[in-house]
């Protein structure tokens, strides 16, 4: 789908068109989906997170400046869900065994429990590191990114409907951007 459909079909769905209201699901839903699943959210997590884009999509579909980049409104609106729904877990995360530690310290060695937990807290650091570098990237470059790493990926086409990006700038682009990237890593001696 691409941005003249997507504008033509957000005018005709503010003007009540069920039916552009229903291609507009359609085609883009593959794209809500990849962010949701980039996110890694359980099942209901990521269903609760696709109901509610849409749902604020609907409230604000007739306010919506841009209406051939609904796409991008929709990736970045869904990324916002997830990470307020990943915040909201962060903080619900409690251990409801009593026992579970105990049974963990039972399997393995104090050496070795040492050795993983030293391993567990670098892997964590790398990737504190690399979401702390990759969030100073331009907001061009993150939205591109966290798209591009949907599983299954989603289409060029889809890529350049949401976010607006010509279908033969996508891979240059995504270069520079993981060349930033790395090199913003590089620096920091995280790589």
């Amino acid at each position: 789908m691409d941005r003249a459909d997507v504008g033509t079909l957000v005018r005709s769905a503010v003007d009540g068109d069920a039916a552009a209201w229903k291609a507009l699901v359609e085609g883009l839903s593959p794209l809500v989906w990849s962010v949701v699943r980039a996110h890694r959210l359980s099942d209901a997590d990521g269903h609760e997170v696709y109901q509610t884009v849409w749902l604020r999509f609907a409230q604000h579909l007739g306010r919506i400046r841009e209406p051939d980049k609904a796409g991008a409104w929709l990736a970045s609106t869904a990324r916002n869900e997830c990470l307020k729904t990943l915040r909201s877990l962060s903080r619900l995360t409690v251990t409801s065994d009593p026992h579970l530690l105990d049974r963990v310290s039972e399997e393995s060695t104090p050496e070795q429990s040492l050795l993983e937990s030293e391993e567990a807290a670098e892997q964590s650091e790398r990737v504190r590191r690399l979401w702390q570098e990759f969030e100073e990237l331009g907001d061009r470059c993150r939205q591109l990114l966290r798209v591009l790493i949907a599983s299954p990926p989603p289409s060029y086409q889809e890529v350049s409907a949401a976010l607006g990006v010509a279908v033969g700038s996508i891979g240059p682009l995504r270069q520079r951007c993981l060349r930033r990237l790395r090199a913003r890593l590089d620096a920091q001696g995280t790589r």
